[in-house]
């Protein structure tokens, strides 16, 4: 199973947010399983950087986020991927529409997020992470 992850759930992983990180931590753990594999975009991966360099500073914000590339698969966001969030009315958030159509151009089934009314447009699941794994993971 494909999965994208939402810029909001590496938030939580890196800055270790309760309530949600218990369960963060856990979907991230399915980085290392062949029954998953976990996407996410450049640009989430910056807004993580962002709010975890506040949190911890710049060196450990690194670090943490090399071992989240390390273990995500990267989806491309190139100029089609802009193209069709720029031009989809029904994207009222650039940077979701941006996470969505690199999901669905990466060939994934789900995207997960906390804020799943951002993506009411999707044609793809949307499900929070508490969600994925009482339904997803056995």
């Amino acid at each position: 199973m494909k999965a994208f992850l939402d810029a909001n759930v590496l938030v939580t992983v890196l800055n270790k947010e309760y309530p949600l990180f218990p369960q963060a931590a856990r979907l991230m753990s399915l980085a290392g399983s062949s029954r998953y594999r976990l996407y996410t975009s450049p640009i989430c991966l910056a807004i993580a950087f962002y709010f975890a360099e506040k949190k911890s500073g710049r060196a450990l914000a690194k670090a943490k986020l090399a071992l989240l590339a390390e273990r995500l698969a990267i989806a491309d966001v190139g100029q089609s991927v802009v193209w069709q969030a720029a031009t989809d009315p029904r994207v009222l958030d650039f940077e979701d529409g941006l996470a969505y159509y690199a999901a669905k151009t990466a060939g994934c089934t789900c995207l997960i997020t906390e804020d799943g009314s951002d993506f009411h447009f999707a044609d793809i699941e949307i499900i929070g992470t508490r969600a994925f794994l009482q339904k997803h993971v056995v």
